[in-house]
C-alpha cells in the first residue's frame, strides 16, 4: 500500500509571476521577501502593481530564519493596518519558510514557538502563495518549514497539513541574476531532495519517478548552468528539476544527508545546500544493496554499476567546488561517529534505509 498527495496548484513557466494578481484575487495580503534591494525592491513594486498594495511588507528575513528574527517578523505582521487574509512569499527557501511561520502565528510568534517546543497549542492558519526565486528549496511544494533556535543550537521542523501553499507561481526568469554560489547550493539542495527520496522508507512509485527525473536533470544541467548563469533555458531546466524534487520529497521527507546537515549549518555556518549534499556519495554507498527498488532507481540515474555511480557523484560535486570530506566543512577529527549516530537517531535519519557500518568506515 502507498499513497501520494500534494494539493499545491502549480503554475510553471516564464512569466508565471504575472499571475499573482489573479491568484490573490483582491484579498488583503502580507508580502514577505528579502531586504536586499536588488532584485527584491523591484519584485515588491511588481507585486503591488499586480495584486494591489499589501497590508504589510516584511523584509527582515535572514538566511536560516531563527526564533529572534521570526519574532520580529510576527510583530510586524501584528502591526499591519488591517489583518491580512493571505501571505505572499517571494524569495528563496528562507523566505518561504518564514512565510509559513507567519501564516500560522496570528501575529504572535509565542504561539508558534510553543507548538514547536511542545507540540501543543492551536495555530491560526492563513493561505500562502509561494513565489520561489531560487531553484532548489522545494518549500513551495511542502507543508513544513525549517526553524532554527540558534541560541540553543537546535533545529525544528514546523509541520502542519494546512501549510501546503495554496498556489506556487514557479517562474524560472526570477532566478536569472542569482549568484553562482547560491545557484550551485540551491541546485545541490534539489539533488539531495531527489536522492534522499529514493533511499527512504517512505518512497513510493510516484515519488521515485519524480526523483529519478529530477536527479538526472540536476546532474546534467547544474554544471552547465554554473558556467553560464544567464542561460534562461538552463534556468528553466533547473527550476523544473527542483519542482520535481520538491514534489517527490513532499511525500517522503528527507533522510540521512539532511539529518547530518543540521550540525554543519548550525555550528559551522555551512550553507544548507552544501551541508546536505557533501555526504551524498557516502550515503549512497551505504544505501546500495539495501533495497531492490532503491537500487533500480539509482541505476536509472547512474547506470548499472552503482559503485561507479558514487564515484561519478563525487566527481560531480568536486567539479562544482564541493569537498566530500566532512573535515573540510568544519568538524574535528574523531567527531564523525557521534554525528552519524545522532543523525541516524533524528527524525529524518530514521527515514534512511542504509547501513551504519558503511558510514563509519569512511
Amino acid at each position: 500500500m502507498w499513497r501520494f498527495r500534494n494539493p499545491v496548484e502549480i503554475a510553471f513557466g516564464a512569466g508565471a509571476f504575472e499571475q499573482l494578481g489573479a491568484a490573490v484575487g483582491g484579498r488583503s495580503y502580507a508580502l514577505v521577501t528579502y531586504g536586499e534591494r536588488d532584485p527584491f525592491d523591484g519584485l515588491v513594486r511588481r507585486a503591488a502593481a499586480l495584486a494591489g498594495e499589501p497590508v504589510a511588507t516584511i523584509r527582515n528575513v535572514p538566511a536560516n530564519p531563527d526564533f529572534e528574527s521570526l519574532a520580529e517578523s510576527c510583530s510586524a505582521l501584528a502591526g499591519a493596518a488591517r489583518a491580512p487574509s493571505l501571505i505572499v512569499a517571494v524569495g528563496g527557501g528562507s523566505v518561504l519558510d518564514a512565510a509559513k511561520v507567519l501564516a500560522c502565528s496570528g501575529g504572535d510568534f509565542a504561539r508558534v514557538r510553543g507548538f514547536l517546543e511542545t507540540g501543543a497549542g492551536t495555530l491560526q492558519l492563513l493561505p500562502i502563495i509561494a513565489v520561489p526565486t531560487t531553484a532548489g528549496t522545494g518549500s513551495e511544494m511542502t507543508c513544513w518549514a525549517t526553524v532554527w533556535d540558534k541560541a540553543k543550537r537546535k533545529k525544528y521542523s514546523l509541520t502542519h497539513e494546512d501549510l501546503y501553499p495554496e498556489r506556487a507561481l514557479v517562474d524560472p526568469l526570477l532566478t536569472l541574476g542569482v549568484p553562482r554560489g547560491v545557484t550551485i547550493a540551491s541546485g545541490l539542495d534539489a539533488l539531495s531532495h531527489a536522492l534522499e527520496g529514493l533511499w527512504n522508507v517512505n518512497a513510493n512509485p510516484i515519488s521515485t519517478a519524480l526523483a529519478i527525473a529530477a536527479a538526472r536533470e540536476v546532474l546534467e544541467t547544474l554544471p552547465a548552468l554554473a558556467a553560464n548563469l544567464a542561460d534562461a533555458a538552463l534556468r528553466t531546466r533547473m527550476m523544473r528539476a527542483a519542482t520535481q524534487a520538491g514534489l517527490a520529497f513532499s511525500n517522503t521527507k528527507t533522510a540521512l544527508a539532511h539529518s547530518l546537515s543540521y550540525h554543519f549549518t548550525l555550528n559551522h555556518g555551512v550553507p544548507h545546500g552544501i551541508a546536505c549534499s557533501f555526504s551524498l556519495p557516502l550515503v549512497m554507498r551505504s544505501a546500495i544493496g539495501c533495497d531492490a527498488a532503491c537500487d533500480a532507481a539509482l541505476a536509472a540515474i547512474f547506470g548499472p554499476d552503482l559503485a561507479a555511480g558514487t564515484e561519478r557523484l563525487e566527481r560531480f560535486l568536486a567539479g562544482l567546488g564541493v569537498s566530500t570530506r566532512a573535515e573540510d566543512h568544519g568538524i574535528a577529527a574523531g567527531e564523525w561517529r557521534r554525528l552519524v549516530d545522532e543523525a541516524l537517531a533524528g527524525e529524518r535519519g530514521r527515514n534512511f534505509i542504509g547501513r551504519r557500518e558503511v558510514l563509519l568506515a569512511a
